[in-house]
């Protein structure tokens, strides 16, 4: 007894250690008084105010700041490393409660470069390419004053990727023969890397100021109003009395949380002061504790909507709707925390481990009713929206905003009303019992509401990331401001509604500003990863690296997807999400698609970013790095090594969805268009991954023997791969003459992409063969006007199909098809049996498994009994 109590004792001391943790790696390690404070407050807050006034139709209704998004870019890096010099100290030794002159010069220097763009934008529009000494003296010290904003905010492995990247670019012509390239002058890299859009003012800082920054205001607000508090409580009503209970409440909570997080690592902070300590109670060791909140953490960034603030980015670089990105995502994502609380289960079933106690006690009656009171009445309630709505569109026509708008707040006042007949949830750290299912679900049910505006939003109105964010972040404010004078109205406490309304503007104003101080570290990391991506734009070294890899790999596919998986890796170590995928993806995904396409690998491109997102996002638990290993290492008091270790050990069945859904891209739900196949994709997903968690962890029905955890290998390699081995028996493409190429394109489904072999030379004399995949026209028009969709004319001679003409900047001239080349064949799905067929063989020795786990399942049971 006492020996807990010592262990609780440590844990609870090491929560004031967390919260200087999530400070410094969120917000900023500084906490100064005096004028500094009043700084670091005000100015969060006029960015926020900034960019709720830029997201909104305002300035366009008014006529006032109207600004275009180049100049909104240089705005937003101006706030953004402006308050990194204030708020992140240089070094550990740097001073915490002031702020020193120095940082203020620098803090002041650095906003005057970054908004450069914006003071003098006519002038450098009217000078493209041709900079001024003075455009590349603030250029160079801008580029500097980015590259230490970045180290003190995200640590050295951004800048140093970023040094290396601009020393590639400027030392070219003394590079190994290898990657020699001609180099680039001081005007004319200035003028690339930040005088211009190629750079730091790219895409990703353009993401960052339209998108990125309204989800991270409207999440942290969220989380101010107390809806990360109930996600965790509801997590752990539901789950916490199970085996290793609070291991699958953490799982579950960090899923939430990471709906709407843009940080692994502050994911981990936030829910892992809750269940990092709850775990080491109930018997996982520190490791173990601290592994399972990464990788949940860590998964938390591939989940949508959010995807760490990645699915905007995606829309951008991959070129298909957000809604399509979240499509693609949801499976993986979901088999993913799935097999993650199965191996949670079956950790805690092989060391006997129990869960929590349950407050009360409960029947299956008591159970089935407040779940269905609970779940089943809030899909109704989204029925009766979703439907409702639908059919005031017809009635209302333009007025069915406004109209929506007040039906919203009735709802919202009728959940508060019914959130007051059960008791405030507890804000304390610790858990000390099992919440009760029914009243901590309801109790908070309205914090649901903005998370359905936001959702709402995007899926069904269409309406732009940028504005969805916005609409779910007016009313999220609003909810704040009104949540504590409706309690009291509604439980007739007599406590005096200005003071609630003013209690709810002071939480309103405060989530605003650690919005916008969470951030910083994201809005100098995009133009930091800006410097990569134009490194790329002007060198051409992700030619070289696609080189390289086809070198080392020798043209073996699977090879060539290791060596890239292992690339990303090292390249996301110690990046936040954001600049983690715009670097991987702006490096690695063409290097698939180069090499791929050359040795018949043909996938989606939206395939292929995934595959180098999962693993970049791995890198947050994976050592020597592993900063989400070693935040939750701080609060567990486990070696952070082993705990990264573990818990990439943990995320090794995420690490091979990515190679699976290169191959199967039903997982993507690519190609799946009929509500059974959809069914049969997403059982047999789960079960593979299930399978294959078991597998790994040794334990099944009971420890598994070596060569039963081979079966389970097996079966799952088959559940998820089935045409692997139709593939050996019968190939998946025949080859069509050319000259049919039309009858094919005209028979083909809608949205499909047509395969075809193609051979000329290029410009420098080369030799091309290579088989390329070109999106075709929609259904129901002749094959000929189908092909031009892609950009491709064609004319026929001799029995054979020539390159008649490519249409500048469409699918055809992307691939790098040029005119004349030769359409040597037409590739067509083979008539074939259904894949599926694989599954009966692998379904009946899982069957055979199970029958011999079983009996020994029993004997085991017996022995003890006996003895």
């Amino acid at each position: 007894m006492s020996e807990t109590r010592a262990e609780e004792g440590s844990l609870n001391k090491k929560l004031p250690d967390v919260e200087t943790l999530i400070a410094e790696a969120d917000t900023g390690g500084r906490k100064p008084t005096g004028i500094s404070a009043k700084v670091l407050w005000f100015v969060p807050l006029l960015w926020a105010i900034f960019q709720l006034w830029y997201a909104s139709p305002m300035p366009y209704v008014v006529g006032v700041a109207v600004l275009n998004s180049t100049e909104v870019r240089s705005i937003h890096l101006a706030f953004a490393i402006f308050l990194a010099y204030l708020a992140f100290p240089a070094f550990k030794s740097s001073p915490r409660r002031y702020i020193p002159v120095h940082d203020w010069i620098l803090a002041a220097v650095a906003a005057f470069c970054a908004a450069y763009i914006f003071l003098f934008y006519q002038q450098l529009s009217q000078r493209p390419g041709l900079p001024t000494t003075t455009d590349i003296v603030v250029s160079v010290i801008g580029l500097a004053l980015i590259l230490e904003a970045t180290r003190r905010a995200l640590g050295p492995p951004l800048m140093v990727v970023c040094i290396i990247f601009m020393i590639y670019t400027f030392a070219g012509p003394y590079m190994p023969d290898v990657i020699v390239h001609k180099g680039a002058s001081l005007g004319k890299g200035m003028s690339h890397y930040y005088l211009g859009t190629e750079g730091v003012f790219g895409v990703a800082l353009g993401v960052s100021a339209s998108m990125v920054f309204l989800f991270v205001l409207f999440g942290s607000l969220l989380e101010k109003a107390g809806a990360g508090n109930y996600f965790i409580r509801v997590a752990f009503a539901l789950m916490g009395h199970m085996r290793g209970g609070p291991a699958k409440a953490a799982v579950v909570s960090s899923a939430m949380t990471g709906l709407v997080s843009g940080s692994a690592i502050a994911n981990v902070v936030t829910t892992g002061t809750f269940t990092i300590p709850l775990m080491r109670k109930v018997g996982f060791s520190a490791e173990k504790a601290g592994a399972v909140e990464v990788a949940s953490s860590t998964n938390g960034q591939l989940t949508p909507p959010i995807m760490g603030a990645v699915a905007f980015l995606m829309v951008e670089y991959v070129g298909i709707s957000y809604t399509d990105v979240i499509r693609h995502a949801a499976l993986p994502a979901l088999i993913s925390y799935i097999a993650l609380v199965y191996i949670v289960h079956l950790e805690a079933v092989k060391s006997g481990m129990k869960g929590l106690p349950k407050r009360s006690d409960s029947n299956l009656v008591r159970s089935i009713m407040g779940f269905l009171t609970s779940f089943v009445g809030l899909i109704v309630l989204s029925a009766i929206v979703y439907y409702g709505l639908g059919w005031m569109k017809g009635v209302f026509g333009d007025a069915t905003i406004w109209v929506s708008a007040v039906l919203l707040i009735l709802v919202y006042a009728g959940l508060v009303k019914y959130a007051t007949r059960f008791p405030e949830l507890e804000m304390d750290l610790e858990i000390t019992e099992l919440p009760e299912p029914g009243p901590t679900i309801k109790a908070g049910l309205y914090y649901l509401l903005p998370v359905v505006v936001l959702v709402w939003c995007l899926t069904v109105e269409r309406l732009s990331p940028g504005l969805s964010a916005l609409y779910a972040t007016l009313f999220m404010l609003f909810v704040l401001l009104t949540q504590h004078a409706l309690k009291s109205i509604f439980r007739k406490t007599g406590e005096d509604l200005v003071t609630c309304l003013r209690r709810g503007f002071s939480e309103a104003l405060e989530g605003m500003v650690a919005g916008s101080r969470n951030m910083i570290g994201i809005g100098v990391a995009t133009a930091a990863a800006g410097i990569v991506v134009g490194t790329i734009t002007l060198t051409g070294v992700g030619l070289v690296m696609a080189e390289l890899v086809e070198f080392i790999s020798g043209g073996q596919i699977l090879l060539m997807l290791i060596f890239t998986a292992v690339l990303s890796l090292i390249l996301g170590m110690g990046l936040p999400t954001t600049a983690n995928y715009i670097v991987v993806s702006s490096l690695m995904a063409p290097v698939i698609v180069t090499v791929g396409a050359e040795h018949g690998l043909i996938v989606p491109l939206v395939a292929v970013h995934m595959f180098v997102f999962y693993f970049g996002i791995l890198a947050d638990d994976t050592p020597p790095v592993a900063m989400a290993g070693f935040a939750a290492a701080a609060i567990s008091g486990g070696d952070p090594i082993r705990t990264g270790i573990q818990g990439f050990i943990y995320d090794m069945r995420t690490a091979i969805l990515p190679f699976l859904f290169i191959f199967n891209t039903e997982l993507l739900l690519i190609g799946v268009n009929t509500w059974y196949h959809l069914l049969i994709t997403v059982v047999t997903a789960i079960l593979a991954m299930l399978l294959f968690a078991a597998a790994t962890q040794g334990y099944f029905l009971t420890r598994s023997r070596v060569w039963e955890s081979a079966a389970l290998l097996l079966i799952a390699f088959t559940m998820f791969r089935p045409g692997f081995w139709m593939d050996q028996i019968y190939p998946p493409l025949e080859s069509v003459p050319a000259t049919n190429i039309y009858e094919i394109a005209e028979s083909m489904p809608p949205e499909a992409q047509i395969r075809i072999q193609v051979r000329g030379e290029d410009l420098e004399g080369n030799k091309i063969d290579k088989v390329v995949m070109l999106p075709l026209g929609p259904k129901g028009i002749p094959g000929k006007e189908r092909l031009m969709e892609a950009g491709l004319e064609l004319r026929f001679e001799d029995g054979k199909a020539y390159v008649d003409n490519v249409v500048f900047g469409s699918p055809a001239e992307r691939q790098k098809i040029d005119f004349d080349f030769e359409i040597a064949s037409v590739q067509k799905k083979a008539d074939r049996p259904p894949k599926q067929l694989f599954y009966i063989p692998a379904l009946l020795l899982l069957a055979l498994v199970i029958v011999i786990q079983r009996r020994r399942q029993a004997r085991e049971e017996l022995q003890p009994a006996q003895a």
